[in-house]
């Protein structure tokens, strides 16, 4: 897995730095753009690939397929019809042309979300695969936002695709950023809260992952007592 998450990061210098049209152009349509995507979409012309490394003019599958969904809140409409598919991916290189025609999470309006999860996995509680979880919480500062809060997320993202949690990566279901009025929140969902020794397992590779200092703290909060919350705030079951 350590190899693959490499190639996760090699194929992305290869995007970065090439105009090869096979490797940048989209294969899908980004449904709702306007909110998240850049500003070009256009597919490259494609080029001379005879200085690429041939491995990366492979196509590399994921492990899973995996879908993206925006957040945009409306007022005027029930909470699941503000949750808006975009697209989904079961290729590094998929990932990658997704991840390039994209704002980062820190250019995102006020109320937005993103979620990338699991295919066939929506990003809400009520969700069958969801139900008996919770989720993995990162309070990020406001006043850190900007590349750092970027990083934080393309780093956990990689370690979910790149399937990095061993024996505990069918425990996944996805991973969400929000933007807040007083915080942005990175998190990854879980499905079973009842296998705690799991449950702390993904918590400290989280960590060790993003590199996190020790006064960092990720907190685990089970998605039935987000649900039942009197407050702002649910109840912590674990803090690492």
């Amino acid at each position: 897995m350590v190899a693959f998450f490499s190639l996760l990061k090699k194929t992305f210098d290869c995007l970065r730095n090439s105009t090869t049209g096979y490797l940048v152009s989209l294969e899908f349509r980004l449904e709702g753009g306007k909110d998240f995507a850049m500003a070009t979409l256009d597919p490259v012309q494609a080029h001379d690939d005879s200085n690429h490394d041939p491995e990366l003019l492979m196509s590399h599958p994921l492990q899973n397929k995996w879908t993206f969904w925006y957040y945009k809140p409306d007022k005027s409409l029930p909470w699941e019809q503000n949750l808006h598919k975009v697209t989904d991916f079961d290729t590094v290189e998929g990932f990658w042309a997704l991840h390039n025609h994209i704002k980062p999470p820190s250019e995102l309006q006020m109320g937005l979300d993103f979620n990338l999860f699991k295919e066939g996995i929506k990003p809400m509680w009520e969700d069958p695969s969801n139900i008996k979880g919770g989720k993995w919480v990162l309070n990020l500062d406001k006043r850190r936002r900007g590349p750092e809060n970027d990083k934080l997320w393309l780093e956990l993202v990689l370690s979910m695709i790149g399937e990095l949690y061993d024996d505990d990566n069918d425990d996944i279901c996805g991973a969400v950023f929000q933007v807040r009025p007083k915080c942005e929140r990175i998190a990854i969902w879980l499905g079973n809260t009842g296998n705690k020794e799991a449950v702390l397992r993904i918590g400290h590779k989280i960590k060790e992952f993003l590199e996190l200092p020790p006064k960092m703290i990720i907190v685990y909060e089970d998605h039935k007592d987000a649900a039942n919350k009197t407050g702002s705030m649910a109840k912590n079951m674990f803090s690492i």
